[in-house]
């Protein structure tokens, strides 16, 4: 397993690139690197917004429930609650941060995505929260940043359905902010954080922690839910079966059990 996430500058903006072929899974260790460079931003007083983004054709495809064995063995929880506490530094946080978001951002990867401030998208964008599909409940503060960003009935709809939201779709939901031209988005991206970067820093903390005065809190509390359901429903014979048709590329048969 390689991890490379990388910090650089761009004047007050900071680019932040994480790759962990081939579907930049979600993991503890990951998700600490992307916060621990977050938290460097956060202590340069030269940088005002971060633009994070990822190498490969997906954003995020989530955590590898099947092929990630500290997962998907026996201390799968455990780990899953390292995952949620890196999550919850990055919701911690004081700097606006936009996310550029290409192909799938699945399950954590839409987590991931949803703890920028905006998103930017493309023509490959695919936004799912599909939990459900897999018998299991949704994670990394979903079931509190979704409904915050779409109101509940579309949250609801994306949490229960498990439907993957095409750009356009997402864009008019507000999933997106922005949709990039086909082979724009890196341009796109860095154009659109520097529209927040290069206003005034102490005004943008100032505002950022007025709009997002209690929003930590929430979504740490929301990950504790979270996660105890998630630890009921891991035993059913409904999570083993929605996994393995996943890994087998098949549809499910779920008993209710």
């Amino acid at each position: 397993m390689t991890i490379s996430v990388s910090l650089e500058s761009d004047g007050p903006l900071a680019r932040i690139t994480f790759s962990k072929p081939p579907h930049n899974f979600a993991c503890p260790d990951l998700l600490r690197q992307i916060a621990d460079a977050v938290y460097k931003v956060d202590n340069d007083p030269r940088l005002r917004c971060t633009l994070l983004s990822s190498q490969g054709r997906s954003f995020c495809a989530g955590a590898d429930l099947a092929g990630d064995e500290k997962i998907a063995g026996s201390g799968g929880m455990a780990t899953i609650a390292q995952l949620y506490g890196q999550a919850e530094r990055l919701f911690r946080r004081r700097k606006p941060m936009v996310a550029a978001v290409q192909g799938a951002a699945v399950g954590a990867g839409l987590g991931l995505a949803l703890t920028a401030d905006f998103r930017i998208g493309d023509a490959t964008t695919r936004l799912a929260a599909n939990f459900t599909r897999l018998g299991f409940h949704p994670g990394f503060a979903l079931t509190y940043t979704l409904p915050r960003l779409l109101g509940e009935q579309r949250a609801s709809w994306m949490m229960m359905s498990s439907q993957r939201i095409k750009p356009e779709q997402a864009l008019d939901w507000g999933l997106l902010d922005r949709l990039a031209d086909d082979g724009d988005l890196e341009e796109a991206a860095r154009t659109m954080a520097h529209e927040i970067a290069d206003n005034a820093p102490l005004a943008l903390l100032a505002v950022r922690r007025t709009l997002t005065d209690g929003m930590a809190k929430a979504a740490a509390a929301a990950m504790r839910r979270e996660h105890a359901e998630q630890a009921a429903l891991r035993t059913t014979a409904d999570y083993a079966e929605g996994v393995a048709s996943v890994f087998e590329r098949r549809p499910a048969n779920f008993t209710g059990s």
